[in-house]
């Protein structure tokens, strides 16, 4: 159906995933503070459903977080492999500059969570929430925003988010996983060998791989792994690489078709189980007014921006990498600034970290989205800025007063055109002399004697 085809290629796209991930938060925001829906929200979000016998009885808010979310971790695995084997990532050099963003854009602001946190006397457990960045929030900005920009901005800034999203992974897996079951585990990874080999045996059918995901995500949730793991090392088992004659590979088209299930489902219903806190004046007083929320939102706003930047100086200053030529310093600050984005993984982590504190957790979840919203506008601001000054740079070099079809900016530092045109112009000189001459000794031949 052409309608469906439109939508899911629509799906595809950051901009269109982006927007649909906000109208979902703005949907929470709006459902958890109405007074006359509130408790409806609270009601469905904590609404339990599924088989007790295999520990799988969880509340709606629950399923989105560690079910649905582990399909976008999924997709995040898929985009993963293919950097690593067919982008930016492949080759070392090109990938140094966004890795080490990445890394700082993480550290820094950890940094500045413990920090405040230590000096208000906090809770030094969400020190990891700030220091994810949201794919396609950020992207999505980009998309709008940034459409005068140079590509090269956008590949840094995905290379950085994949890495950021490695790393956030890790984060998950080490220090949120807590009473494992060895025999649940044990067999969530002979799950995931048998994935692996059907893969190398080239099986095919979603029949086969649907059931298999499902049994070891189920199996990796009950081992007390966080079940998204189960996602990521699926979709980094997938071939990315093209064998001869192939047009894509087994990795791009299996992300080309569950993309549009991420961004257009699993994502946004996240969201809006996640986002849905309540902001009311004394709310939003609190998130900057306790040390936990203060370093959330310091930590996306300043030490997301300042982890980028400096990292990128630090290592364009002290190494043999350098920045793309297309790329200036204030591009990379709002890049950096873009980074702050912390929505979909720093809201997961933020419940993970304050799993014995609710009211805490939707602190947390407030300061989340007011930072992700301050680092957002700030970034829009720049990138508006850069986008004016691309413009007229851009209207300079298309300018051709002289209609010959070369552009001007070209011409007037073209040497041999300056050559070109004191010969023209000294031939005509030459031309206007030699006519003066002439009529100027016709005139005298007019005005003599007869």
């Amino acid at each position: 159906m052409p309608e469906r085809t439109f939508l899911t290629n629509a799906l595809r796209t950051e901009t269109v995933g982006g927007v649909i991930l906000l109208v979902a938060a703005v949907a929470a925001l709006i459902w958890a503070n109405l007074p006359a829906l509130g408790h409806s929200y609270e009601s469905v979000s904590h609404f339990h459903f599924g088989p007790s016998a295999l520990g799988l009885n969880l509340s709606v808010a629950h399923w989105a977080a560690d079910g649905l979310l582990a399909v976008f971790f999924f997709v995040a695995g898929i985009e993963l492999k293919r950097e690593l084997v067919a982008g930016d990532l492949k080759d070392p050099r090109a990938a140094v500059l966004p890795v080490v963003a990445a890394l700082c854009g993480m550290a820094a602001p950890a940094l500045v969570y413990t920090a405040t946190a230590l000096a208000g006397g906090g809770s030094l457990s969400g020190w990891a929430v700030p220091t994810a960045t949201d794919i396609a929030f950020a992207l999505a900005v980009l998309a709008v925003i940034g459409t005068s920009l140079p590509s090269a901005l956008r590949a840094f800034l995905l290379t950085l988010a994949v890495v950021d999203d490695l790393f956030a992974i890790l984060i998950i897996a080490i220090f949120f996983t807590s009473g494992l079951n060895f025999a649940a585990l044990g067999g969530a990874v002979a799950g995931l060998v048998l994935f692996w080999l059907l893969l190398r045996k080239g099986v095919r059918g979603w029949y086969v791989y649907v059931p298999l995901a499902v049994v070891i995500w189920a199996l990796m949730y009950n081992s007390g792994v966080h079940a998204t793991i189960a996602g990521v090392a699926m979709g980094l088992m997938l071939r990315c690489h093209r064998h001869e004659g192939e047009e894509q590979s087994p990795g791009e088209r299996v992300e080309h078709l569950v993309h549009p299930l991420s961004a257009g489902l699993a994502v946004p219903l996240f969201a809006l189980f996640s986002a849905g806190v309540s902001l009311s004046g004394g709310a939003l007083g609190d998130v900057f007014g306790k040390p936990e929320t203060l370093g959330v939102v310091l930590g996306l706003v300043l030490g997301k921006a300042l982890g980028v930047f400096g990292g990128t100086w630090l290592t364009v200053r002290f190494t043999r990498a350098s920045l793309s030529e297309d790329l200036t310093w204030s591009d990379v600050f709002a890049l950096a600034t873009l980074a702050g984005i912390g929505f979909t993984v720093s809201l997961l982590i933020g419940e993970l970290a304050f799993t014995d504190a609710p009211v805490l957790t939707d602190e947390v979840k407030a300061s989340v989205l007011c930072g992700s919203l301050i680092a957002a506008v700030l970034a829009a601001v720049l990138l508006k800025i850069r986008n004016a000054k691309y413009r007229a740079l851009s209207a300079e070099e298309e300018r051709d007063e002289d209609l010959d079809g070369i552009p001007d900016v070209y011409e007037e530092h073209d040497p041999a055109y300056h050559l070109r045109m004191a010969e023209i112009y000294e031939a005509r000189a030459a031309e206007h002399r030699r006519l003066a001459e002439v009529m100027g000794g016709a005139g005298e031949g007019d005005h003599g004697p007869a």
